[in-house]
């Protein structure tokens, strides 16, 4: 039985090597590997070694080696269909019928692959071409010299319309391929689908086997609305799940130990070049889980360098945010701070490796940047406002999902809290915070001694007020959003919006199928040349497209629709916007939170657990509350 490539690949990327060895040997640290006894012979000292970066094991016992397939084979006997289908069962890869049509995918999908090829190396021919003359002095400008653009296969995607379309079809490539890796954009409204980047520095981007799958392109113009643009999805390119150069960080993230993490592609290649090549960074949208995944693939701390501007702080935040629920013992992340003003690529051109070592040798923990991050939020210099800060740090710690890393985290912050707020303490005997009794003589943040009166779901489960119970907030619908659906109207009723909004709109989830297909609507739009009011009507006046926009406009309410029309004025609309989304981001947050809470009362019924569900369905009343306000 022939399994496709990318399947197996699937499974591996899912399940690390140590993971599925680990079942069956005793494995302990060693450096940047695991050693144990060999499973194959009897011995007293480890010749055993597994490395997740490499995705092999070795025995040097028994001079048995290769992946997690071969390892289960191996140790249990089994066929490699039968190896494959345990693995797969248990990362949860479903495996495709063998099929005439499953096969027929495949070799497809190989297609596409030396379609998206064949474009690598037409734009690398057009950067050292006569036209690729401007890209080539820019380049140079970057420090970015033959043997960078070579390493990196930088290219140029000329202004022509048609003419990556053209070279193609002039080597027997139907246009469907080249629509389908994303070469081409196309539409119901489109009649002939014209070159996707044009007048751009074009980069490749690789999947972990080093086959390029994408591209990310950078504007030669000021005036585009995109600067940089990377290929839509395809069945090859799934952004959220790929790093930029993974291929190439890999192994030096395993020979340093380290991988960095940088916000763009110039950033990476100037990292490269300055002697950090386990530098990678991600496709354009803030960190994502997947990515997380693979850089805890390569090192047990990644140390995430972003720009020392507003914009690289407030990356720096999201990232926080999306490694929170997935800490557990030994993995975590550590920040860089760049100088005011600085990015990494700027960092290694004027200072060289000696100044980004400096500044990596300075990464402060993932710990210390929550709590600096809430600390510098606000001023303390109040009850209220010490109270409220307590909350903001205390919130994040709930998403922790491993237990033994969220009561560290919590016995750490209750400390830093107990040293700032010293002087405003309780007097012994008082009752602390959640209505805890304090015994006498109990050592302050030993974590014992409180002792809770009798607790009020002793006789029943918690549930939330009927009027909490029935808002939006609670009620996770499968079908469109109101708060998502007024954003996405509002910046069409206001396409000047959409430029100064473009970016923080492609990275906000959304739920509903209709809002997920009218953004893709705004930002292809968006990305036209020329951009303007008559641009998007003609995108919005596609039928699939006008579905979704009655899809959203069904859920709006009046007052949401009085913000819609043209003559709304622009900034109050753009305000609108910026609160919407600041509410759906928190939102998001405390139903993440919510169910942390609903674990945490389950594992352990405590009135602390209980008050801190209350809490969160508190949060969540007053967001409601919020946008109802400014409904009104």
């Amino acid at each position: 039985m022939k399994f496709p490539p990318s399947v197996l690949e699937e499974i591996k990327a899912r399940l690390p090597v140590s993971a599925v060895v680990g079942k069956r040997v005793r494995l302990a640290k060693s450096g940047r590997e695991w050693k144990g006894l060999s499973p194959f012979n009897a011995e007293k000292t480890p010749s055993f070694f597994v490395n997740d970066q490499k995705g092999s094991f070795f025995d040097f016992s028994s001079g048995k080696n290769g992946d997690i397939f071969k390892f289960v084979m191996e140790t249990e006997g089994l066929s490699f269909p039968e190896a494959v289908e345990k693995l797969a069962s248990e990362a949860g890869v479903a495996l495709p019928k063998v099929t005439v049509e499953a096969q027929a995918q495949e070799e497809r999908r190989k297609g596409l692959h030396e379609v998206v090829e064949l474009a690598a190396r037409f734009f690398e021919a057009e950067l050292a071409g006569e036209r690729g003359s401007a890209a080539r002095r820019y380049l140079s400008g970057r420090g970015l010299e033959g043997d960078a653009r070579k390493a990196f296969r930088i290219g140029y995607g000329p202004p022509d319309r048609f003419a990556l379309r053209d070279h193609l079809a002039g080597r027997g490539v139907d246009a469907a391929l080249m629509m389908e890796t994303g070469l081409l954009v196309h539409g119901d409204e489109i009649a002939v689908p014209y070159d996707r980047f044009r007048d751009r520095i074009m980069f490749p981007i690789h999947d972990g086997r080093g086959r390029v799958v994408a591209f990310g392109g950078r504007a030669m113009s000021s005036e585009v609305a995109a600067k940089y643009l990377n290929s839509p999805e395809t069945p090859l390119f799934h952004k959220g799940s790929l790093l930029f150069n993974h291929h190439n960080a890999r192994k030096a993230a395993h020979d340093t130990g380290q991988v960095i993490v940088v916000e763009g592609y110039v950033d990476v290649i100037a990292m490269s070049l300055a002697g950090f090549p386990q530098t990678v960074a991600p496709l354009g949208t803030a960190l994502t889980e997947d990515q997380l995944a693979l850089l805890w693939r390569m090192a047990d701390e990644p140390v995430i360098c972003l720009d020392g501007d507003k914009a690289g702080r407030k990356a720096a935040s999201r990232a926080i945010d999306i490694a929170l629920p997935l800490l557990e013992p030994g993995k975590s992340l550590s920040f860089a701070a760049l100088p005011d003003g600085q990015d990494p690529d700027d960092l290694a051109r004027s200072g060289g490796k000696a100044a980004v070592a400096e500044v990596l040798g300075a990464a402060r923990p993932l710990v210390d940047m929550l709590w600096t991050r809430e600390v510098e939020a606000g001023p303390l210099d109040t009850p209220e406002r010490r109270a409220a800060f307590e909350r903001r740090l205390k919130e994040p710690l709930g998403q922790i999902r491993d237990e033994a890393t969220r009561r560290h985290y919590r016995r750490e912050m209750d400390e830093r809290l107990a040293q700032l707020f010293a002087s405003a303490a309780p007097a012994r005997g008082e009752r602390g915070a959640g209505g805890f009794q304090r015994s006498q003589g109990q050592r302050r943040g030993s974590g014992r001694g409180w002792q809770p009166a009798a607790p009020p779901w002793a006789t029943g489960l918690l549930k939330a007020s009927s009027q909490l119970a029935a808002s939006k907030m609670m009620v996770r619908k499968r079908g469109e959003d109101t708060r998502e659906a007024f954003i996405l109207l509002a910046l069409a009723s206001h396409p000047d919006l959409i430029p100064r909004c473009a970016d923080e709109i492609a990275e906000l989830a959304l739920d509903g199928p209709a809002a997920e297909r009218f953004r893709q609507a705004l930002l292809d739009a968006a990305m036209e040349e020329g951009f303007d009011a008559a641009t998007l009507a003609e995108r919005l006046a596609q039928p699939r497209v006008g579905e979704a926009q009655a899809a959203l406009m069904a859920v709006t309410g009046p007052a949401e629709r009085l913000k819609l029309v043209q003559s709304a004025d622009p900034e109050s609309v753009f305000d609108s916007i910026r609160q919407a989304v600041v509410l759906h981001h928190r939102a998001r947050t405390l139903h993440s939170e919510l169910k942390a809470a609903e674990r945490a009362l389950a594992d352990e019924a405590t009135e602390a657990n209980f008050a801190w569900i209350k809490d969160v369905k508190a949060r969540l009343e007053t967001i409601e509350g919020t946008e109802a306000m400014s409904g009104d």
